[in-house]
């Protein structure tokens, strides 16, 4: 019987949301550590792509606002110095300074464009903290909406994203307030 069914196991009547391109990063496979300075840290090499390939939404001075890869929610931003520092305390002024405009500025562009309803903003600085690349400083801004915690991600450990991130990028992009 189980050969019939090509090896699927036994039949239920549950629906399924199939994600294998997650497993590289839940198993950590390639990930990037940009630990040996600028080089191999996609932090530093994002600013050298277009915006549609290197996911930006927008370019200041000192900093820049991408969206990450592996989103918790739709439109998970995150506002990155250009220069290749660790730590918060390494930043210079303009540094800081920019950053916490581009923070302001994510907040506006998300309730813009996405109707955002709350945020989780904060950095997660040294490997210990979760940092993902720890050798490269970024803040995460997480747009939040009542209700947007759900079965998926608490039981099915699966995260349902509405929108392709090229659509997300442009849309906050164009939302994204001008100086």
């Amino acid at each position: 019987m189980e050969e019939e069914r090509g090896g699927a196991g036994t039949p239920d009547n549950f629906q399924r949301l199939w994600t294998p391109h997650r497993m590289a990063y839940i198993k950590g496979e390639n990930k990037p550590t940009g630990t040996g300075g600028d080089e191999g840290c996609p932090f530093c090499e994002i600013p050298a792509m277009t915006d549609e390939d290197g996911l930006v939404v927008a370019r200041g001075a000192a900093v820049y606002a991408v969206l990450n890869l592996y989103p918790y929610n739709s439109g998970h931003l995150m506002v990155v110095p250009y220069r290749h520092v660790a730590d918060y305390g390494d930043l210079d002024e303009p540094e800081y300074r920019e950053l916490a405009v581009f923070t302001q500025r994510a907040l506006a562009a998300l309730r813009k464009a996405s109707g955002a309803q709350g945020f989780n903003v904060g950095m997660n600085l040294g490997l210990v903290a979760g940092a993902g690349i720890a050798a490269h400083l970024h803040q995460h801004v997480v747009p939040r909406w009542g209700g947007d915690t759900n079965f998926m991600p608490v039981v099915g450990h699966t995260k349902v994203l509405p929108q392709l991130l090229r659509d997300t990028r442009q849309m906050l992009a164009d939302a994204w307030p001008r100086p």
